[in-house]
């Protein structure tokens, strides 16, 4: 790839190091092929439990951390907590030590955007869902009265929030249908669709088969862990294949559902060898959410390392991807059992491996980071 000669600010709502949950594993894997197109990146990140990463100071020209300011004052404010607890004066200071473009890495980033000192430097948001319908829908799946609350007050003020966008040169979102909601609603900025960088290079499937069904995420999302239980009872428990749920931190009624049956084995967070290891050898890899927003990086994952997949229409809502002999919509518990039979009985051929080859060819990162350097320089 050629280098270039650029530099860009980057603002990311997390340290995005370990690349390990959907939104920082865009901004890693972002980090990297910019750094390999030769762009100097000068990353800014909050901070609140991950701590700083030594792997950061190899893709960026320097990194600053910030502590998110987080607690029961965040709250008291009309801006959304995400945005409130992301204030901070040391950002402000040093965005403003330099003249490049600034990328806002999604919404709780943004609160800069309408600050007049900023007025002529060029702004990028980058969207990964739209924020208010993502809390909303949070908050129907969410089984803490207290969590439930918070989290419909957050919708209705980043709702609020959101035509601060305005003031943004260019929105980069991650799937089309999103891309044309930002066009309507924002019609003087351009938005661009730009799905989400990811860690996979090539594809990489094992042929043949094997004996057990996956599904993974992180856990302790409540829409992940909706999505399971939502499986376990009605299509999991009816199935007698071995199923295998995976991911970070699972709440306790999920570990005791799980139990009750004998064909499902729960993973509580495990290593990314291990995660990486049960979806190569997965036969057969299940995905739903019951919210079609932004673009789901499992998706990309299991779609470049994994056999079958089966999967509800919202999970590829706005992505462009059609169904195929190795990609199946299931629409219903009885269509993702009777799927999901099928599935196990066949091998993984190298025909269905050229078939996957053309499913992929929009999330081509190389392709991918080609298209953001045009858009932002």
């Amino acid at each position: 790839m050629e280098t270039l000669s650029h530099s860009l600010n980057i603002v990311s709502f997390d340290v995005p190091f370990p690349a390990n949950y959907g939104g920082v594993i865009d901004v890693y894997y972002k980090l990297f092929w910019l750094k390999r197109a030769g762009v100097k990146i000068h990353l800014h990140c909050f901070d609140y439990g991950r701590g700083q990463a030594k792997e950061l100071e190899n893709l960026c020209e320097k990194v600053y951390y910030y502590p998110r300011k987080t607690g029961f004052l965040s709250n008291l404010s009309l801006l959304p907590y995400t945005v409130k607890s992301r204030q901070s004066k040391e950002l402000e200071k040093n965005l403003l030590n330099n003249n490049f473009p600034i990328l806002f890495e999604v919404l709780h980033t943004c609160y800069l955007l309408n600050d007049k000192r900023f007025a002529n430097r060029k702004k990028i948001y980058r969207h990964s869902n739209i924020e208010h319908e993502y809390y909303c829908e949070l908050s129907k799946t969410e089984r803490n009265v207290w969590k439930k609350n918070f989290l419909k007050i957050e919708a209705w003020k980043l709702k609020r929030f959101e035509p601060i966008l305005n003031f943004s040169d260019l929105i980069l979102a991650v799937n089309q249908k999103d891309t044309n909601y930002f066009q309507k609603k924002y019609p003087n900025v351009k938005s661009l669709y730009l799905p989400s960088f990811h860690g996979n290079e090539t594809l990489n499937i094992t042929q043949g088969k094997s004996d057990y069904v996956l599904f993974h995420g992180n856990l302790s999302v409540s829409e992940n862990y909706d999505a399971a239980v939502w499986l376990i009872e009605n299509v999991f428990s009816k199935i007698n294949h071995k199923v295998v749920i995976a991911g970070l931190n699972p709440p306790k009624f999920l570990v005791e559902l799980a139990e009750k049956f004998k064909n499902i084995e729960l993973k509580a967070s495990p290593d990314e060898h291990e995660m990486e290891k049960l979806i190569r050898e997965a036969q057969c890899h299940v995905l739903y959410t019951a919210q079609p927003t932004g673009l789901k990086l499992k998706l990309l994952n299991v779609l470049f390392k994994g056999r079958f997949v089966m999967c509800n229409s919202h999970i590829i809502s706005g992505t462009g991807l059609k169904e195929n002999s190795s990609l199946i919509i299931s629409d219903s518990y009885e269509k993702f059992i009777s799927d999901i039979n099928e599935s196990m009985t066949k091998e993984f051929s190298p025909q269905l491996i050229n078939e996957r080859q053309t499913l992929i060819s929009n999330f081509d990162n190389e392709k991918n980071v080609k298209k953001l350097i045009e858009a932002v320089f």
